[in-house]
C-alpha cells in the first residue's frame, strides 16, 4: 500500500489536472450569458462541490457568487443554502467565528430534509473541530458533548442505512472512541453501493483515528494508507490522512516517507489554505526536516573524512608515477650502457613489470568497487566506524606496520568512482530530466550521447553541481578530482557550443527543474 500511495504521488498532477479540467467545463457554462440566474446558481454549486475540498479561496469565490444569484433571484431557500455552503468552506480553512456566526444565521426551516442533515452535522463537526483545536480540557468537553448532540439531531434527517446516516454514526463511534461501533460502520460503508472515492477516504480516515485511540496503530496505519490513495486519486487538498501517516513513519524510524508525505501535506494545506491544517503540520514538519538536515550533516562530516584519506593515497600513487617517469628517464640516458648493464637493467625491467602489475592489480580492484559507497550509506559508516576501531587498536599496541597496510587497503580510484556513480544515481532520481533538459540547450549535432552504461560524463557532472549551487570551479575542481584550468576548459567548451550566450548558460541549468 506504501508502494501504491507513492505512485499515485507521481501521478498526483494528472489527477489535479482532471478535477481542473471538470472546473474549466463547468466556469465556462457559468460564465455564458445564454444561461439564466436559476442554471448559473445549480452550475454555481456544482463549481462548489468541485473546489470545496480542493482550494478554499475560489470555494468562497463561487459562494460569494451563489449567494447573490440566489438574492437576485430573491429565493430564501437558496439563500440559506448558499450560506451552508459557505460554513462547511469556512471550517474547512479554520475560520472558526466565521463559521458559527454563518451556521447561526442559517434558519433551518427554509433548508431540504438532506441540507438540514447536513446543517446539523457541520455543527457537530464544528465543536468537535473547534475541541480537537482548542486542546483545552476544561472547555474541550463542552464542545464535544456539544458535537454529539448535533450529530443526534443529524441522525434524525438522515434516511438510516444511507452513506450520509453512516457517516454521522461513524463520527459517533470516534467521538465515543467505540471501537467495535465505528468498525462495525466502517464495514457497512464499504458495502454500500456507487461509494465514491472521496466518501471512502473520509470513512477511512475516521475509521484510523478510533484504532489509534484504541492501541492498534498498525490498522490505524493501514486505513491512512487507504483514505491517502484515494485523497491523491480525487486531488483532494483538504485532508489530515497524509499528514498522520508522516507522523507515523517518522514514529517508526522510516525518514523517507516521512519526509515525503509531510512535504505533501504541507503542499497541499499551503495549497487550499487549511490555516489549522498548516499550524498542525509545522510542528512535526520542523522535528523532520531537523531530524534529516542531521543526517546530512553526519554524512557531511563522513565524506569530509574520507576525502582526505582519498588524497592522501592520490598522492602515494602520483609519487609512484614520477618515480616511474624519472626512471625511464634514466633508462633512456643509459642507452650506451646497455650491454654493459644487461643484468642490472633486467632487474629494473623485473622491478618495474612488479609495479606494472600492483597497479593493473589496484586498478582492477577499483574497477570491481565501482558503485559500493552510495550503494549503502550505512555500511560506509560502518567501515568508517571499524577502520578507526582497528587503527585505535593498531596505535594502542604500537603496531605502526599494520597501520601503514590499513593505510595502503584504502583504494582510491575506486572509492572517487563510486562516489561520482553514486553522485550520478542520487542526482539524476532528483532531476531525472536534467540530461534531455541539458541537450536542449545545443544543436543536435553537439547534444551529449552517453553510453548505456554511464550516467553522466564529466561535462554533465560539472553542470550538475553548478545547478545545485555548487558554483565556485575550485571547490568542483576538489569535488570531481581535476585541476582549476581543467573545469574552466571544460565550462568554456561547452557553453561556446551553447545554443545561449554564454553570460546566461549557468543561469538556464540552475532553472532546470526537479521532480
Amino acid at each position: 500500500m506504501l508502494t501504491e500511495l507513492n505512485k499515485a504521488l507521481a501521478h498526483k498532477k494528472e489527477y489535479d489536472g482532471q478535477r481542473l479540467n471538470r472546473i474549466a467545463v463547468l466556469t465556462a457554462d457559468f460564465a455564458s450569458s445564454e444561461v439564466n440566474d436559476n442554471t448559473k446558481f445549480d452550475l454555481g454549486l456544482r463549481i462548489y462541490e468541485e473546489y470545496k475540498a480542493f482550494k478554499y479561496d475560489s470555494a468562497f469565490a463561487y459562494c460569494q457568487r451563489i449567494t447573490q444569484l440566489a438574492t437576485q433571484l430573491r429565493s430564501p431557500e437558496k439563500i440559506e443554502v448558499a450560506k451552508l455552503r459557505l460554513a462547511f468552506v469556512l471550517l474547512s480553512s479554520g475560520l472558526f467565528k466565521e463559521t458559527f456566526d454563518t451556521l447561526g444565521s442559517i434558519d433551518p426551516s427554509q433548508l431540504t430534509t438532506a441540507d438540514k442533515q447536513n446543517f446539523y452535522f457541520l455543527l457537530a463537526r464544528a465543536y468537535s473541530d473547534l475541541g480537537n483545536f482548542n486542546q483545552d480540557e476544561t472547555y474541550r468537553p463542552a464542545y464535544y458533548a456539544k458535537a454529539l448532540a448535533y450529530a443526534d439531531t443529524a441522525l434524525l434527517y438522515a434516511r438510516p442505512g444511507s452513506y450520509d446516516y453512516l457517516s454521522v454514526q461513524e463520527f459517533r463511534a470516534q467521538k465515543t472512541n467505540n471501537l467495535a461501533a465505528g468498525a462495525a460502520v466502517y464495514r457497512q460503508i464499504l458495502r454500500l453501493p456507487h461509494l465514491t472515492l472521496h466518501q471512502l477516504a473520509v470513512s477511512a480516515s475516521t475509521t484510523a483515528y478510533v484504532y489509534e485511540l484504541a492501541g492498534q496503530p498498525g490498522k490505524a496505519f493501514e486505513l491512512l494508507l487507504v483514505s491517502a490513495i484515494a485523497d491523491v486519486k480525487t486531488a483532494t487538498k483538504e485532508t489530515t490522512a497524509i499528514f498522520k501517516l508522516s507522523d507515523y513513519c517518522y514514529r517508526q524510524g522510516d525518514l523517507k516517507n516521512a519526509y515525503t508525505f509531510i512535504r505533501e501535506a504541507r503542499e497541499d494545506a499551503a495549497f487550499y489554505k487549511a490555516r489549522q491544517r498548516q499550524i498542525e503540520i509545522s510542528h512535526v514538519s520542523s522535528i523532520i526536516e531537523g531530524q534529516k538536515i542531521n543526517i546530512i550533516e553526519n554524512q557531511r562530516k563522513s565524506l569530509k573524512t574520507y576525502a582526505i584519506v582519498m588524497t592522501l593515497l592520490t598522492s602515494v600513487v602520483i609519487g609512484f608515477a614520477v618515480v616511474s617517469f624519472r626512471q625511464l628517464r634514466k633508462l633512456r640516458k643509459a642507452d650506451e650502457l646497455i650491454f654493459a648493464a644487461n643484468q642490472e637493467l633486467t632487474a629494473r625491467n623485473d622491478e618495474l613489470r612488479q609495479l606494472n602489475s600492483g597497479l593493473n592489480e589496484a586498478n582492477k580492484i577499483k574497477e570491481e568497487y565501482i558503485g559500493y559507497y552510495f550503494h549503502n550509506n550505512s555500511q560506509y559508516i560502518d567501515k568508517l566506524e571499524s577502520l578507526k576501531k582497528r587503527v585505535d587498536a593498531l596505535l594502542g599496541s604500537k603496531q605502526y606496520a599494520g597501520v601503514q597496510k590499513l593505510v595502503d587497503g584504502v583504494n582510491i580510484k575506486t572509492e572517487r568512482n563510486e562516489l561520482l556513480k553514486g553522485f550520478d544515481t542520487v542526482f539524476l532520481r532528483l532531476f531525472p530530466n536534467f540530461i534531455a533538459q541539458f541537450n536542449a540547450l545545443f544543436r543536435e549535432e553537439d547534444r551529449i550521447q552517453l553510453p548505456e552504461d554511464q550516467l553522466m560524463n564529466t561535462e554533465l557532472r560539472i553542470f550538475a553541481l553548478i545547478r545545485l549551487g555548487i558554483d565556485d570551479s575550485e571547490q568542483i575542481s576538489r569535488m570531481l578530482g581535476y585541476s582549476i584550468n581543467t573545469i574552466y576548459t571544460y565550462k568554456t567548451r561547452v557553453k561556446n557550443r551553447s545554443l545561449l550566450p554564454n553570460e546566461e548558460f549557468e543561469a538556464r541549468i540552475q532553472a532546470i527543474q526537479a521532480v
